[in-house]
This record gives C-alpha cells, sequence and structure tokens, in this order.
C-alpha cells in the first residue's frame, strides 16, 4: 500500500469512528504527497459535511469532480448538499443528471434518481418528481437503506399504496431506523390507524432522542438567544397573537404530546390561552421550540433564525387566523 493510500484508509476509518478531526488531518497528509488527489478532497468535503461547513464541502466534492469527472460518490454527496441545507435546487438536478451517467449499478441508479426526486419535490414539482419515479430500477438493492428511500420517495410524490410495504419492510429489517419508524407513523396516519400511528412515532422519538446533536449545534442558551431575536423580528399584526407567552425551549416534543396527535419532528407547539367561564384568560398560553427538530429541518447554524421565524409566523397564522381549532393542525407532516 503506498503513503497516500494508507493515509485515506486511515482516514475513512476514522471518519466511521466518529474522528472527523483526525481524518481531515490524514487527508491533509495525502494532499502533501500528492495536492491533486481526487480522493483526498473527497474525504475533505465529507469531512466538512460532518461538521456542518457545507460550502466548504461542496467546494472539496466539486474540486475532487474537476479532477475525476467520474467520481460518482463525490457527485452524491454533492447533490445532497445542494439539496439541503443548500436549496441549490437546479444545480442538484444537474449534478443527479451527471452522476447517472456514471452509475453501475441499479443501487448507484436509485441513488441518482431518488436525490432527483427530493431536489424536484424541493422546487414544487411534484409532477415532474412522478415521472422520475418511473426510472427507479425494481431492485432488490444491495443497500438495505435504498428500501426504505424508495418508499419514502413514493410517500411523498403521493403513492401511499406503494410507499406502505417498502416503508413497513424497512422498519422491521431495522427496528433502530428512526426515519423508517417516523415514515410508517406517517403511512399509518393517512390509513386511518391512529393507534399504530402513535406507536411508531413513539418509537421514532426515543431513537431521535439517542441521537447525538449535530456538531454545530449551538447551547441551550445561545438557541434561547435566537428565539428571542425571533420574538422581536415578527410582523406587528402576528407579534400581537404571542406577547405574553409563556416559551419554551426543549429538545423533542414530549410522548404525552405525540399520543395526543402531535408530529413527534414538529418544529413548534402554540397554545391559545385557556380562559375562564366568562371569556377572560386565565394564563397567557404557551409556545414549546424544539430545538432538535429546528436544528434538523434548517440545516445549518446561520439558517437557523430564518427557519425559526417562517415556523413561528405559520404556526401563529395556524392557531389564531386560520382555523377555530388549535387541535387542528396536529399530525402534519413537518420534516421540512
Amino acid at each position: 500500500m503506498d503513503q497516500i493510500s494508507a493515509h485515506l484508509d486511515r482516514g475513512w476509518d476514522l471518519v466511521q469512528k466518529g474522528d472527523a478531526a483526525s481524518a481531515k488531518g490524514c487527508a491533509e497528509r495525502a494532499l502533501a504527497v500528492d495536492d491533486r488527489n481526487p480522493e483526498a478532497h473527497h474525504l475533505l468535503g465529507f469531512v466538512a459535511q460532518i461538521e456542518g461547513a457545507f460550502d466548504e464541502a461542496l467546494e472539496h466534492f466539486r474540486h475532487a469532480i474537476d479532477l475525476d469527472e467520474g467520481y460518482f460518490e463525490a457527485m452524491i454527496h454533492a447533490a445532497e448538499i445542494l439539496i439541503h441545507p443548500l436549496g441549490e435546487f437546479d444545480d442538484a438536478i444537474r449534478m443527479c443528471d451527471d452522476a447517472l451517467d456514471y452509475a453501475e449499478s441499479d443501487d448507484e441508479v436509485a441513488d441518482c434518481i431518488l436525490l432527483k426526486v427530493d431536489a424536484l419535490l424541493g422546487k414544487g414539482d411534484t409532477n415532474e418528481a412522478r415521472r422520475a419515479m418511473v426510472m427507479l430500477p425494481d431492485g432488490p438493492f444491495t443497500n438495505p437503506g435504498t428500501t426504505f428511500l424508495v418508499g419514502r420517495a413514493f410517500y411523498e410524490t403521493g403513492d401511499v399504496e406503494k410507499a406502505a410495504a417498502l416503508i413497513e419492510r424497512a422498519a422491521t429489517e431495522d427496528p433502530q431506523h428512526a426515519d423508517a419508524q417516523y415514515y410508517l407513523g406517517l403511512v399509518r396516519d393517512d390509513r386511518g390507524d391512529m393507534r399504530g400511528a402513535s406507536e411508531a412515532f413513539l418509537r421514532a422519538r426515543a431513537l431521535d432522542l439517542l441521537l447525538a446533536p449535530l456538531p454545530w449545534s449551538p447551547e441551550s442558551e445561545e438557541f434561547a438567544a435566537i428565539v428571542r431575536t425571533v420574538f422581536t423580528k415578527l410582523d406587528v399584526l402576528l407579534a400581537r397573537f404571542v406577547r405574553e407567552v409563556d416559551v419554551f425551549v426543549v429538545d423533542l416534543p414530549g410522548a404525552e404530546v405525540v399520543v395526543d396527535g402531535l408530529d413527534p419532528r414538529a418544529l413548534l407547539l402554540l397554545d391559545r390561552p385557556r380562559t375562564g367561564p366568562e371569556e377572560t384568560p386565565t394564563d397567557r398560553g404557551r409556545l414549546f421550540v424544539y430545538q432538535r427538530n429546528v436544528e434538523r429541518s434548517a440545516g445549518t447554524l446561520d439558517a437557523i433564525e430564518e427557519h425559526l421565524q417562517l415556523a413561528v409566523e405559520r404556526e401563529i397564522t395556524t392557531v389564531f387566523l386560520d382555523q377555530p381549532n388549535p387541535e387542528d393542525h396536529k399530525h402534519k407532516h413537518s420534516l421540512n
């Protein structure tokens, strides 16, 4: 094994063990030997992606592709970042189409098509996303995670029946797969199985709690400061509804509200002020902000404030302006 390969093999091994900083050092040592090594740039991009430095990661992935135009893995990772958190959907679609030219297996073709579907859905082009789904191979797939991803894509494009069997299989084969459990809850909810949905949602919530915070996750006080800033920037017509509410920042929704129907990946829960027998307020209302869900949905530290502001505005509008009954906004798919 040559020196560069030794550094890179060690780097990928360290990434798998969660030691991103040491993996970065391995990639940099490989580049010191050969600054045109595409795999070293790919490894640096992967480390930057893990650490939340998405612009830097994309730069490394693109550099790797420039050095090796058929570098499939770098194309796939670049497309992932372009979709979320960067939201550059047209660039992501072009990257997926380029990667498709180099896909050699059913799994690789599926990777390209599924990412393209995500990008099309991000653009709001559901019809084109459905057309792209026709290109998916039938499988079976080598990667067990692909079954879930295909099921999720069918769900997101509106085909619950095709999604159901695939998601059920993925959740059964890997009971520790939080996303599979979450989508199983969504499928069961759509089919009217409230108890089954609650059970799946509770499993998803429990698995989400086991996940380590994102590398860029702010401390609780810093996050609370972002929440306070959001409140100062609310439109005056909306701010009047929450001027007196008590705000609580917690990691995730409690099990009891999930059983009551709240999406376990909801970003917020706003309770109206309760009133007494003469319609006079007996409390000030409460707003629960679920930090881990906000971070997952925002994708980057810099995006949290804007993302949270939009979520608060939607919640106020839903609870106070769109409907008389605040219970009606529960059990909504709130992943993004």
